[in-house]
C-alpha cells in the first residue's frame, strides 16, 4: 500500500504541474475501493489486473443531477454505493465516482487520477475519463462556465492522451457493438439524459479540431 500511496501522489504532483486550472479534491481512495475496483474489472470486463489503471479511450461527460458542489462531491467520496444505491449493489459494491468535477461556477476538481479507474459510465469504465458537472437539474441547469470549463478540460485531456472519442454518458449505449465495449451482462443498462445533447452540441463544435472520431452508428 506504501508504494501504491506514492505512486498516487506521484500522478497527482505531474499532472498538477501541466494543469494549473485544476483544483485537487480527491475522493476516499483506500485500500478497499482499490479491492472493488480491481474486482469490477475482472467481473463487468474479464480483465484481471494487478493494478486499476486505464488507458483512457474516450472521454464521458455527465451532469450529476445534484444542485450543489458538496452535496454532488459527498456523493462519489465513500467507497462503496450508499443505501439509496440498491439499484446498483447487485452489479457491484464499488460507489460511482468520476475522474473531474466541474462546479457551476466553472471551477474544475479532480477527485482522482486520471488514470485510474472510476465508475461512472456502464461497459466503457476501463478506458474512459469522466468528467461530472454539478447540476443538471430543473433549478440548476448546467452554465456558460461549465461549459468553457469543458471544452478546456477537454483540450487539455487531448493533448496528455491519446484519446479517440468525447461523447455524453445518454451515448453510450452506441457502442455496444465496438471494440471497447466489455460489459459481459446484456441485461445491465440504464437510461441516461446526461448531459444532453445541446451541450454536447456545444463541446462538438468548440473541439471540432482536436478530430475526435465519429460516434458509432
Amino acid at each position: 500500500m506504501k508504494i501504491f500511496n506514492l505512486l498516487l501522489i506521484l500522478g497527482i504532483i505531474t499532472s498538477c504541474s501541466s494543469s494549473k486550472f485544476i483544483q485537487e479534491k480527491p475522493i476516499v481512495f483506500d485500500e478497499q475501493r482499490i479491492e472493488l475496483t480491481k474486482e469490477y474489472l475482472e467481473d463487468r470486463y474479464e480483465l484481471k489486473q494487478e493494478t486499476i489503471t486505464i488507458i483512457p479511450r474516450m472521454i464521458v461527460v455527465h451532469w450529476t443531477a445534484i444542485a450543489s458542489l458538496e452535496d454532488s462531491f459527498d456523493a462519489f467520496k465513500r467507497p462503496t454505493l450508499p443505501s439509496w444505491r440498491p439499484d446498483l449493489t447487485t452489479i457491484s459494491g464499488l460507489n460511482v465516482s468520476s475522474h473531474f468535477l466541474v462546479d457551476q461556477d466553472g471551477t474544475v476538481y479532480r477527485l482522482m487520477p486520471e488514470n485510474h479507474m472510476a465508475r461512472h459510465v456502464i461497459g466503457l469504465n476501463h478506458c474512459a475519463i469522466g468528467i461530472e458537472n454539478v447540476g443538471g437539474t430543473e433549478n440548476t441547469p448546467l452554465t456558460q462556465a461549465q461549459l468553457k470549463a469543458n471544452i478546456k478540460l477537454i483540450k487539455y485531456l487531448k493533448n496528455k492522451y491519446a484519446i479517440d472519442y468525447l461523447i455524453g454518458h445518454h451515448e453510450y449505449t452506441l457502442f455496444e457493438d465496438h471494440p471497447l465495449w466489455l460489459e459481459v451482462n446484456d441485461g445491465y443498462r440504464t437510461t441516461k439524459t446526461d448531459p444532453g445533447p445541446e451541450f454536447m452540441a456545444e463541446l462538438r463544435m468548440a473541439t471540432l479540431k482536436l478530430n475526435f472520431k465519429p460516434l458509432p452508428k
